[in-house]
């Protein structure tokens, strides 16, 4: 059996209609047909989007299939154990040109008993904010069922909500469980557990062309929120020149941002996981013994579990994050 070796994937993009066109005006992909292209999928295992390999030997092949034939070489055999032949993480962008739903996700132990698979826990990193851009976040004031009933009954939800001031570079974390809904004037990156699972509570009235309304999940939604208000929305962080930054570190899912400017040797022999590499700025190349794959900002590699050491490179200055399981 070949060695494996840097995985490039190619991009699933996804109509919206709160979408726009910053997937190729800012990342340079080309999604022509899509006028309002809202998420391109860089990474997925969610059956019947399952990302396609576009490199190296097994170039044609789909997510899960690897994963079926490779298991623990690819993704490590704790991450194996636990998830068997469904990959656990989903990354897209995320170019939010109007305000998406206020929505909630289940967690675990909800989408278990509805029969969902996982829930969904996801975090974002904002590669661009229009000046005033801004996100919901949870709850303004403390808040119980009875209370979010009586505003949903009169249609003043919003009132409750908190309102996030958003900037280049911040960093959310939504746990599963929190209310939440992106506004206008973003590009983002967002790392998440695998499930497609919303709940939509408020689309703000929208119709589309037919003069038709998306679904809502109200009843749904209910169960799923978690009203909890925790100390801070954003997640802080000290940014450090050619050193990973913990950013989320969860059961879900670990990520850290590395920006640097020098070659780079990255030794993963003391983790049991895949490592997936999000370029968010500028770009590098990724060398792992005879290997050698190049990407760019938009792009986005999968390092095999067994790949114990890579070295990056940068093209002056990069910018990636540094996904795995923990």
């Amino acid at each position: 059996m070949n060695e494996l070796y840097p995985m490039k994937f190619k991009p699933r993009f996804k109509e919206k209609i709160w979408g726009g066109q910053r997937m190729k005006t800012s990342l340079g992909m080309d999604f022509s047909p899509l006028p309002n292209c809202g998420e391109a999928w860089v990474l997925s295992g969610v059956p019947g989007n399952e990302s396609v390999l576009m490199n190296g030997f097994l170039a044609g092949n789909e997510l899960t299939e690897l994963v079926e034939v490779y298991m623990d070489d690819l993704v490590g055999e704790k991450v194996f154990e636990r998830f068997h032949t469904e990959f656990p993480i989903l990354v897209k962008f995320i170019d939010s040109n109007d305000y998406l739903s206020i929505q909630v996700h289940p967690d675990d132990a909800l989408a278990g008993r509805r029969g969902l698979g996982n829930g969904k826990s996801e975090m974002w990193y904002i590669l661009e904010a229009d000046p005033g851009a801004e996100i919901i976040d949870g709850f303004n004031r403390k808040t119980d069922p009875a209370m979010y009933g009586e505003y949903m009954e009169k249609k003043r939800i919003r009132e409750i909500l908190n309102v996030e001031k958003v900037e280049k570079e911040s960093v959310y974390y939504i746990p599963a469980g929190r209310i939440h809904a992106l506004g206008p004037g973003l590009l983002l990156a967002e790392i998440q557990q695998t499930s497609d699972t919303t709940y939509r509570i408020y689309d703000w009235d929208r119709v589309d062309e037919n003069g038709k309304s998306r679904e809502l999940h109200v009843d749904l939604a209910r169960d799923a929120i978690n009203f909890a208000i925790p100390d801070s929305y954003r997640t802080s962080y000290h940014k450090v020149m050619n050193q990973s930054t913990p950013l989320v570190d969860n059961p879900h899912f670990t990520t850290q941002l590395l920006g640097f400017n020098k070659p780079i040797r990255k030794d993963y022999s003391f983790l049991d996981s895949f490592v997936i590499y999000l370029c968010v700025d500028g770009k590098m190349r990724v060398e792992s013994g005879h290997a050698i794959e190049n990407i760019k900002k938009g792009e986005l590699l999968l390092i095999p579990a067994m790949l114990d050491e890579v070295v990056l490179v940068p093209a002056n200055e990069c910018k990636i994050l540094e996904v795995f399981i923990s």
